[in-house]
This record gives structure tokens, sequence and C-alpha cells, in this order.
């Protein structure tokens, strides 16, 4: 407060002490210690970096008591009282004495000055004595014996974190040799890899800092960050990348080159807003050409529950020796556990994109080609929005907004999901697909019909959406040797599994726990996939980040094999119950074209 009140003052007060000592001798009146001619403490030497500070207080300046007063000594001379303090942090007279602040525990653990080191900072008390540990004159004369010198604690030495251990589960022994093909089976089976991996922008870690405080410092520094982020990328050289939080800058410098330098072909799209990450989708150019790719924003004008700025990417690619496509998708939903509303229409409209550009030309609007769905879901196993990807269907009148994710245990709030969830404005039907023809796009002929726009729109007052790709989880969310729930994410306030890998199942996928969507002997086949690990492993590696592994989230990775077969008109076999015509699946033409 007094540093404050010197501001106001101004330093035209301030001389040194030494320049005025002798001046004290002929202004100090006789007084209750008996001494004429000097100031109580002039008779003492004074350190050299004091000052005094007379209270020339600019006239008619008054502020909480303060007053201007002029003291009459018996003498009959006027002087004005004087302050010493001590200029041992002052730099210059433009600089005033700095604001003490209490170091926090924590602060005075990782505090590493050497011992020897001059601490000019932190006086050993308000005379500004040697740091070293000697008492200066002034403490002398007064009688201050020296007191011991007190040891900065040294920080703790934290034990290695451990690698977490991570195996490969295989399951191609499974099906059958690829060189044992059937009469429709022309083409060879194409086998690449997908990752997904939240790598934790590093704006965002800053921002939620609170998160980690189970973290050393230094693991949290992109500079120790980067290098095992991109170890990670190419140890484990995945076909495909599906990235979340990937920061712009570090991602236009850094991330991108290093991803070219590999092989990559990467496409980005940035939040909206003034978020600083996006979505990456990379893919090895020696395995795939491009065949589109849609950016998709959640952030609609005029739509109140779509006002956040998450985002997605589809990509349809055409693996190199084969006839057919996929799609891949990779998003980031919403976080926040009590706008379970929201994350549905977010979800909605990326299935919508989905859909379309999954639709094989001229067919069914039922038969797609392969979907892979990646991302964080901020949902966890069972929740309703994980049941709705994984059944294709939800009842949603009555549930609680907040405990769509199943994120909270004991969710707050007793709000419920209204119907229709989203406005028709949005132009997404109950069946997530688009009504009307989006923006700066042309509509292939036979695409899409009257009958179907009308019949959407009346479904949205029912209390019930669905989907129409069928899609099984990579991962099976419980370890096979304990039964304890596999952690995707772990932090300060939760570890759970919130990161998913969706594809489309064939007929013969042994994981297959859902209705297939594509014909007999066409679709993806889950060949093997990293395991993940419980709660209690990841917290024997000290938790996420770590010394080793530099996201909050573990990277999903797995292996699929796509069996592509030329299916002629009316030789595929029944589909969901019934049997109908199919074109050729999934040629290198969408519905439609930008």
């Amino acid at each position: 407060m007094f540093a404050r009140y010197l501001n106001n003052v101004s330093f035209n007060g301030f001389t040194r002490t030494r320049d005025v000592v002798g001046r004290w001798r002929t202004l100090w009146p006789l007084g209750a210690l008996g001494q004429v001619g000097r100031a109580p403490w002039a008779q003492l030497p004074l350190p050299c970096g004091y000052l005094t500070v007379t209270s020339g207080i600019p006239d008619g300046w008054r502020c909480g008591g303060w007053r201007r007063r002029t003291l009459i000594a018996a003498s009959g001379v006027a002087f004005r009282r004087a302050v010493h303090l001590s200029c041992a942090l002052m730099e210059g007279r433009r600089n005033g004495p700095p604001h003490k602040r209490k170091r926090s525990s924590e602060e005075r653990s990782v505090d590493s000055t050497p011992k020897n080191a001059s601490r000019s900072s932190s006086p050993s008390h308000a005379g500004g004595c040697d740091p070293g540990g000697r008492n200066c004159d002034f403490c002398h004369n007064l009688g201050i014996s020296e007191s011991p010198r007190q040891e900065v604690p040294k920080p703790k030495k934290t034990a290695r974190s451990a690698e977490i251990k991570r195996h490969w589960e295989d399951f191609s022994h499974l099906y059958a040799h690829p060189s044992q093909s059937t009469k429709r089976q022309r083409d060879p089976p194409f086998d690449f890899s997908v990752m997904s991996y939240n790598i934790l922008s590093q704006e965002l870690l800053q921002g939620n800092s609170w998160l980690y405080k189970h973290c050393q410092r230094s693991v949290l520094n992109w500079d120790h960050r980067l290098p095992n982020l991109l170890r990670e990328l190419e140890q484990h050289n995945a076909d495909i990348l599906c990235l979340q939080e990937v920061q712009e800058d570090h991602y236009d410098n850094q991330i991108k080159p290093k991803l070219d330098s590999l092989g990559y072909h990467s496409e980005y799209k940035r939040r909206t807003g003034q978020k600083p990450d996006g979505c990456v989708v990379s893919f090895k150019r020696d395995h795939f050409s491009l065949v589109t790719c849609r950016p998709v924003e959640y952030f609609r004008h005029g739509v109140p529950l779509l006002d956040r700025d998450n985002v997605g990417l589809v990509l349809v690619l055409h693996p190199f020796g084969t006839p057919g496509s996929i799609c891949v998708a990779n998003t980031h939903l919403l976080y926040n556990p009590r706008r379970g509303d929201i994350k549905l229409a977010q979800l909605a409209l990326l299935l919508a994109e989905i859909s379309r550009a999954s639709r094989a030309p001229g067919g069914s609007p039922d038969i797609r080609c392969p979907v892979i769905l990646c991302g964080d879901f901020n949902s966890v196993p069972g929740s309703p929005l994980y049941n709705f990807i994984r059944e294709s269907r939800l009842d949603y009148e009555g549930i609680p907004i907040s405990k769509v994710s199943g994120q909270e245990q004991s969710p707050r709030g007793q709000r419920v999901l209204t119907v229709p969830i989203w406005p028709r404005s949005l132009g997404v039907s109950h069946r997530c697909q688009y009504e009307t023809t989006p923006a700066g796009t042309t509509a292939v002929k036979g695409c899409l019909t009257v009958p179907d726009q009308e019949e959407g729109i009346l479904a949205l007052d029912r209390p019930s959406i669905e989907h129409s790709l069928r899609f099984t989880s990579a991962y099976s969310h419980y370890l096979k040797e304990n039964g304890q729930p596999e952690v995707t994410t772990c932090h300060s306030k939760t570890a759970v599994t919130v990161d998913y890998i969706f594809y489309s199942a064939a007929q013969e996928d042994v994981s297959m726990q859902s209705e297939c969507t594509t014909a007999p002997e066409y679709g993806l086949q889950l060949l093997a996939r990293l395991a993940l690990v419980d709660e209690k492993a990841l917290w024997r590696a000290n938790g996420l980040p770590n010394e080793h592994n530099s996201s909050d989230h573990l990277p999903l990775l797995v292996r699929f094999r796509l069996r592509c077969s030329h299916v002629d008109s009316g030789t595929a076999g029944a589909q969901r119950g019934g049997s109908r015509n199919l074109a050729p699946l999934c040629g290198t033409d969408l519905c439609y074209t930008s």
C-alpha cells in the first residue's frame, strides 16, 4: 500500500541519505531521546542502498486520512518528516520498489538457484543484509545478531516414470487366407492401418493447467512434447492418421512438414471462431489418392443450439490396386458434459455429411462404401450418444441433457431433450440425412426425392433419431485380462474412454456386433488393434501426460482389411432381410460434387 502512496507522491522528494544526513544534525530538535541536532538513526552507519523521502505531498492532496503536516520544533525550525526506504531492488529513480509476492510451496520446491548465487531479490530482512548470511553494519550496530542461514529445500527427485506397456491383439488368424479367394472375389484384399489421436493443443493445455497438477512442469513444455508426439507418429507409421486438437501454428510450421517428409498428404480444418486448434486427416500418398474432402462446421448462424466452434472432416479415399473407395471421418465433439443436446446435433451434421459422401452412385441410399469414423466424442461407452452411434437409433424422449454423454457420474440439472432436438431450419432429417441440397453443391439426379424430404420433415416431430450407417467399435472397452475398463484419456479430473474408431464391418468380421451395411464379401475386417490399458497402469506411469507420453490421450491404432468385389446386378445376397439388385459398390464418383 505504501508503494502506491509513493507513486502518487512522485519521486521529487527522494534524496540519498548520505546527501542529507548532515542536514538532520541541524534540523532535528531536542526530543524525547535527549539528543540534539540529529535523527535517532543518524548516528548509525547507513547502508548505501537506503533512500530518504520527505513527505512532499502536493498541496490539497488528501487520501485515506493522510494529511500534510508541518511540525514546528522547539527551535522554531519547520521540517518535514522523513522515512527511510531500501533501494536494494530499485534499478533507477523511475522504478518503484517491487510488489512482494508470497511464493507458493510448489515454487519453493522447484527453486534451483545455487547456494552461492546472489539473491538480491530475496534479502533476509528489510534492511537488505548480505544474502550470503553475514550481517551488515547497520544490523550489527542495532544489536541484531546473525541468524543461521536457512537452506532452501531441494526439490524432491521424482522417480522416472515407467513406460506404458501396450501390445497388439491379432485377429488375422481367424480369417481365411487372402489366397483362398471365392469366385466373386476378383481383387486381392487391401490391408491398411488407421490411427486416431488427440495430441492435446498447447494453448488448451496452458488454459486448463488445473487438469495437469499431477505433472512435472518439464513434461508440459511444447519443446519436450513435440519430439515425443512426432516420434509416436513415425514409430506407428499408420497409413491413415486422424488427429484432434492440432494447433494451427504448430501444424503449419512443425507437424505438417514432418508428415510431408514421412510420405503423407494432409488435410486440416481449424475450429471456427478464434479457436487455435482443429482436426487433421493424413494418408500415405503411395497407398491412397484423394477423391474428395469435405470439412464440416458445426457452428450455424441462426441456430441457437449450434453455437459452438467444433468441426469435423470427411474424406473419400481411393486405395491403390482396388476398385472401391473408403470414407474416413474425423471429429472432436463439444466437451461440456451438460450439453448433450449440442453433441447430438453436431453428430447429426457429421452423419449427414458421411451419408452423402459414402453413398454408392445410382444405388440404394442404404448401400454405401465402407466408413471409418474416428475422433474424440467426449462420451463414454454405454452412454446414449455412444449407443446411438452403435445401434443406429435413439429414443431420446425424457433423457436428461446432462446424461447424454455419460461423462458425469452425478449429472447436474434436470432439463430433458426436447422434441425435436434440432430445428427444421437445419435441413437435417430425423434419419441424419440432408433434406435439402447443401449450399455450394450440385445434386446428382436420382439422389434425392421429394417424398423423402416430406417424410423426413414430418418425422422430426417423432421422439427418436436414427441413421443408416451401421457401425462397430474397433475396441471392446474392457480388458480381456482383468475385465477392467479401458482408458483413452487421463488427467487430474478423470480417467475414461472418450476416443473411438468406429467402422463398417464386413459380414465376416470377427468383432461385428451390429448388422453390417455392406454386401457379402465387401467391407472392413478388423485384423489387429493396439491394446489399451486400465487406469491403474496409467497412474503407475505418472498419469498423462508423462515423460514418455506427451498427450492426455492415448493413440488408438488398428489394422483393417478392405475386401472388394465387383458385385453384378442381381447377384448380391439378401441385405437387411430383403433381396434387391445392387449397383457396383462405391465407385470413385460421389452423389455431390463441389
